[in-house]
């Protein structure tokens, strides 16, 4: 199943916003119907995001009497994730060939993301049982880095679908991933469609049972990594790295090449997102807090790059505890 693809002149994508209840597919057939998806995580994850803006700026060559603005609408839709504006960027570049060259464009950005995918799976896994010793290791992830966050496949959880298929996965512990629950609805879904042991984790109890040995790496995605190997991921992460490095635990980030920015000095440069505090004040659009409270909420934060281990890409691995930058 695909995420996220191109179907008779049209975006379909998984509305990840009704699972685990329902699976539902969506039908897009303008930038701003895509634009709010995005806005209100129907689709979401780097690499997916990276395909809808590729697709996003063909529906807009093909419909927009401005396709410049309406691509620029989408590109700043969700500010973090260097692959959502560099997919619009990247399907910009064809506007000479028209709207047969600018989608084109964009399937060839989402065949790369599938292709792209299944190599960090394979070299993440590898990395892994290297890093931590053990045939079957135990891993620890946050927030939902699997198919649902790209076409197929999936980064950091791809990884443990990897080693699940090869029959070396211990066990995969997934933090809930407060506030909108990644975690609890869409990675627990992967992992039960996987067949894959798992067990579902509070998020502030992660970096204790880190300490307590219940994991043996710790496995992220990354919306954004920084020329210096600062990588924005999901809230969270920092945390993790933070338990990770006191408990001597390796802590791997699983991102392709296109999330590498260059133009991106370090974490500090990275812009936040802050995200409507409605979203931390209750569940699911039930609300727990009393009225007049009020909420901060970014989605994500910065793991500096001393605390990470290796980032694994699509076509190297790369050591920031060692020196080494993207």
């Amino acid at each position: 199943m695909r995420t996220i693809d191109w179907i008779d002149g049209a975006v379909e994508l998984v509305d990840q916003t009704v699972l685990p209840d329902e699976l539902v597919l969506l039908r897009i057939g303008t930038v701003d119907g895509l634009v709010d998806a995005v806005r209100r995580l129907a689709v979401r994850g780097a690499p997916a995001l990276g395909v809808a803006g590729a697709l996003g700026t063909a529906l807009a060559v093909r419909d927009e009497p401005d396709p410049l603005a309406a691509a620029a609408r989408l590109r700043a839709a969700r500010p973090t994730a260097v692959n959502l504006a560099r997919g619009v960027d990247e399907a910009l570049a064809c506007l000479d060939g028209g709207f047969e060259a600018v989608l084109g464009r964009a399937l060839r950005i989402r065949d790369d993301d599938i292709a792209a995918c299944l190599a960090m799976g394979r070299r993440g896994a590898d990395l892994v049982r290297e890093l931590t010793g053990r045939d079957r290791p135990r891993v620890m992830t946050v927030c939902n880095t699997g198919g649902l966050a790209a076409v197929e496949y999936g980064t950091a959880l791809g990884v443990v679908r990897t080693l699940h298929e090869r029959g070396q996965l211990a066990r995969a512990l997934a933090l809930e991933t407060r506030p909108l629950l990644q975690g609890t609805r869409l990675t627990a879904w992967e992992l039960e469609r996987m067949g894959a042991p798992y067990r579902l984790v509070a998020d502030s109890a992660g970096p204790f049972l880190l300490a307590r040995g219940h994991a043996d790496a710790v496995l992220i995605g990354a919306d954004r990594i920084a020329a210096d190997g600062d990588t924005a991921n999901k809230i969270g992460s920092y945390a993790l790295a933070l338990g990770a490095r006191r408990a001597g635990v390796p802590f791997v980030v699983v991102a392709p090449e296109s999330t590498v920015d260059p133009a991106t000095p370090t974490g500090a440069a990275i812009e936040i997102e802050e995200r409507c505090g409605e979203e931390v004040l209750g569940v699911r659009g039930v609300r727990l807090a009393p009225e007049g409270a009020r909420a901060l909420n970014p989605a994500f934060d910065v793991t500096p790059h001393d605390l990470i281990t290796a980032i694994v890409t699509e076509r190297r691995v790369i050591r920031p505890e060692r020196g080494e930058r993207p």
